[in-house]
């Protein structure tokens, strides 16, 4: 990566900031120090960021709410490095938005290899979205003339219509809850209204299926959201 990869690094925790912000430089990218949740807060407004190391025992905001607000603000990816072990908050801590956890005390070449491949991983999305040609199955999605055909068929979509289909394609593996969804589509907060979701979901599933029947394009990850169904 030849670009400047600046990393915010959020933990309270002096010698641990430290050393995650030497790993940072020994690869050659720029750490940001913030040692409370709070001033984690006032770096995530004022800039992008390539990617966050985030602890989440904090003072001020802790990291289960820095994470929600990275979550709906905020494409970096997140990597929870904390000391909290139990499976439950690893779980929760991934479904609302942390793209790995690493537990402490941590090893040096692990973290580090860690950053790399979701730094790999990022930019690779990042250059999907200048494809001009999205494909999963018999779906293509032409991102210039915004259109979405099946087995050659163009299908009338509306534009939210698109831009969930899109979106879904951009990241096949990845589960969107509704509130990811309804963000990036309607850029608007997400107060829980299921139905309006549900309609669009379901328009694009009945668009989908009266040109091919037998395939399921998009399944539904009961309690999380939606994925595309491989």
């Amino acid at each position: 990566m030849n670009q400047t990869i600046n990393i915010l690094v959020v933990e309270d925790d002096n010698d641990i900031n430290q050393l995650l912000c030497d790993i940072i430089r020994r690869s050659g990218y720029i750490p940001q120090s913030a040692f409370s949740g709070t001033e984690a807060m006032l770096y995530l407004e004022r800039q992008a960021w390539d990617l966050v190391l985030l602890d989440l025992m904090l003072p001020g905001m802790d990291g289960e709410g820095v994470l929600g607000y990275i979550a709906e603000h905020s494409a970096a990816p997140v990597i929870i490095i904390s000391a909290k072990l139990d499976q439950k908050t690893k779980i929760e801590t991934l479904r609302t938005g942390a793209d790995d956890y690493i537990t402490k005390p941590f090893d040096i070449e692990e973290v580090s290899a860690r950053i790399d491949s979701h730094l790999r991983r990022a930019q690779r999305a990042m250059e999907r979205l200048q494809v001009q040609q999205l494909q999963h199955k018999d779906i293509v999605v032409d991102t210039e003339a915004k259109s979405v055909s099946v087995q050659g068929a163009e299908l009338a979509f509306t534009a939210r219509e698109y831009e969930i289909l899109a979106l879904l394609m951009l990241s096949p593996k990845k589960v969107f809850t509704k509130a990811n969804l309804f963000k990036s589509v309607w850029n608007e907060e997400f107060h829980g209204d299921d139905n309006t979701i549900n309609v669009h979901m379901s328009n694009i599933r009945s668009k989908l299926a009266k040109v091919n029947p037998d395939e399921e394009y998009i399944e539904t990850v009961w309690g999380v959201g939606y994925r595309l169904k491989t």
